[in-house]
């Protein structure tokens, strides 16, 4: 057989962990994955010892677009997210105006991102007050599942949903249903100031466990799959493992921001570090880590979140009135593969949390994995390779980030999309994908 093209390496990343190999391509996907010394009929890209990933996968992307495209928009965030080797992204419903809690909204966003978009983009649909009987109709356009809050979204077109709601939605449609869970009740108003303690001690942990407590019962009672957002506490794992032992569907997720990131180091009035559920301490993210490697917490995706600077009120640098959300989606591999290189971890265990897990717990079947069948979205990345973070470098539409200045490792050489050499500076070759590609 005659290949488009073959790809050789001598660290290929499987599911079943690093190896030499040779990967054979065709019609956009990985057709062939043979020994590295074999010699297919094809034109033949030999990486030498950079490494070959599948293209990672993050399901948590605020897009904003249309709306509030001055924030970040398709063609920004999929630029960025090629940049940083990844090759799919999933657009929140939030953030947007309209958010995606109907059928006319989705097409709304998808008029929006066609023929914009440098990777592949699939969307979650929203659950709010009084869209329940919609989620079937919505849920058959294609969304991948639905998102929900519990407490306070930060924009007032996207209300959270109370116990009754949530309950209600949950029994309202087969899906999979990604919970924000914060609760209400446990959270106080933060108090103007410039001190990040003062900003973390407003959404303790409690606020967290009380909320996913709340989740798995309700997934337990209506037979649920549920999936816990930004875990950011690692007061919850007993929790969520209890459950789990127990036979709730629920899976997790936690974000670089709070595995590289500790509340010890963020200076007074850096509102860069803001986001909702806040960076806790380093004792905190070492057990976040433990979690991560024992596969209490199934994935690691960006909680990419952007707005302007000015919403970051970088001249008073109030903690209380800064917008909540960490723009990373472009340096989330370095930054989870510095951490995870320094702590004994694999370059394969990077892959499994940032590309495989997060494409199986989307349904993105034919995502994530280097192997037969499955699309050509491949990274050669450099993991040894140290560089600095440049904001002026980053792709994203505002270059405001609280990694900036920080030595990382890891850079991302080529890409391909569905067997296509693309980049962040070339033309838009991503797709709008749905529930019926998977």
């Amino acid at each position: 057989m005659s290949y488009d093209l073959v790809l050789r390496s001598s660290r290929v990343i499987t599911p079943q962990g690093e190896r030499p190999a040779t990967v054979c391509l065709a019609d956009g996907r990985i057709a062939a994955v043979t020994d590295h010394g074999s010699v297919p009929d094809g034109p033949l890209t030999d990486l030498g010892d950079l490494a070959l990933l599948p293209g990672l996968v993050d399901t948590h992307v605020h897009v904003n677009e249309p709306g509030r495209t001055e924030w970040e928009g398709f063609a920004s965030a999929t630029r960025a997210a090629l940049a940083g080797g990844v090759t799919t992204i999933v657009d929140m419903p939030l953030n947007a105006i309209p958010p995606t809690v109907s059928v006319p909204a989705l097409e709304a966003k998808r008029r929006a991102a066609d023929g914009a978009v440098h990777a592949d983009v699939g969307f979650w649909g929203g659950a709010v007050p009084g869209n329940t009987a919609d989620l079937p109709a919505l849920h058959h356009a294609g969304v991948l599942g639905f998102k929900c809050f519990l407490v306070d979204s930060g924009v007032p077109e996207f209300p959270p949903l109370d116990p009754a709601g949530f309950d209600t939605a949950l029994g309202a449609v087969d899906a999979l249903f990604i919970v924000h869970a914060e609760s209400p009740e446990q959270i106080s108003a933060a108090p103007p100031s410039r001190r990040y303690a003062d900003f973390v001690a407003s959404r303790p942990p409690n606020a967290e466990t009380t909320a996913i407590a709340r989740v798995l019962d309700t997934a337990r009672r209506v037979g649920a799959r549920v999936h816990i957002l930004h875990l950011s506490s690692a007061d919850a794992l007993p929790l969520i493992a209890a459950a789990r032992s127990a036979g709730v569907a629920v899976t997790v997720e936690t974000c670089p921001h709070y595995l590289c990131l500790a509340a010890e180091e963020v200076p007074d009035g850096a509102t860069e570090y803001k986001c909702c559920p806040p960076i806790r301490d380093q004792a905190n993210q070492d057990r976040l880590w433990a979690g991560l490697a024992a596969g209490v917490i199934d994935c690691v995706v960006s909680d990419h979140s952007p707005s302007t600077p000015a919403l970051k009120k970088p001249p008073s640098g109030d903690f209380a009135a800064a917008w909540g959300g960490i723009a990373s989606l472009q340096i989330g591999l370095p930054a989870v593969w510095s951490d995870a290189r320094r702590r004994g971890y694999r370059l394969a265990d990077v892959v499994r949390w940032m590309a495989q897990r997060p494409a199986e717990i989307a349904g993105l079947g034919a995502k994530g994995r280097i192997a037969v069948g499955f699309d050509a979205d491949l990274v050669a990345f450099a993991p040894d390779e140290p560089f600095a973070v440049d904001p002026t470098a980053l792709r994203h539409r505002h270059p405001v980030t609280p990694y900036a200045g920080r030595t990382l490792h890891g850079v991302v050489r080529s890409v391909w999309l569905r067997g296509q050499q693309v980049s962040a500076d070339g033309p838009p070759r991503g797709r709008l994908i749905s529930r019926s590609d998977r």
